[in-house]
């Protein structure tokens, strides 16, 4: 049994963490069900470190180049077990995990996906949705499982796709859901 308090996250961002900011703010409250207990990336550099870093977060950084796959998962699995995460929560993470990182955090992984999945899994969403024809795009946060965006569903957000809209404008829409939606289903996850 699991010991009372909010669920320990850790969140893998590859980015400036735009979602992995929105996750943060709603940890803050004193009845947050979840507390980030460390922000991790597989680049250095990454903006969203440094956001995290002055914020007093616990934060890890190493790049694969040069380690391979298995030495580089290993070590993020490292550092998320030393910080007593118990649910990870990818947010513009950019690199996909292996099957077996997937099975060691079996049901414990959630993604932000910005489609309506089943629909456009993978890269290039909100072009896809435009060349298609699609009356609206959005977003989905699932279960990450061993096959690219393939995991239950656990919310969506849908925006309206505009006459006059690029992939850039459709995705800066759908952007403002991801922060919405993604804080919503990890508390409601956490708390199940």
């Amino acid at each position: 049994m699991r010991p009372e308090g909010p669920v320990k996250v850790g969140i893998l961002i590859s980015g400036r963490g735009s979602n992995m900011q929105s996750l943060v703010a709603a940890s803050q409250g004193p009845a947050s069900a979840y507390q980030i207990a460390l922000v991790a990336s597989d680049k250095p550099d990454a903006a969203g470190l440094a956001w995290a870093a002055e914020r007093g977060l616990a934060t890890f950084a190493l790049s694969p180049k040069g380690i391979g796959k298995p030495a580089y998962e290993a070590a993020i699995d490292q550092a998320l077990r030393e910080a007593g995460v118990e649910v990870i929560a990818l947010a513009g993470y950019m690199r996909l995990l292996s099957g077996e990182f997937v099975r060691r955090w079996q049901g414990r992984i959630l993604n932000i996906h910005p489609s309506l999945l089943p629909l456009y899994k993978g890269l290039d969403t909100h072009a896809r949705a435009i060349e298609a024809g699609d009356a609206k795009a959005g977003c989905s946060v699932h279960i990450v499982t061993e096959q690219l965006d393939d995991g239950e569903v656990l919310g969506q957000a849908e925006v309206p796709i505009l006459p006059d809209d690029d992939a850039t404008a459709l995705a800066a829409r759908v952007l403002v859901e991801e922060h919405r939606l993604y804080p919503q289903v990890l508390t409601e996850f956490v708390r199940r």
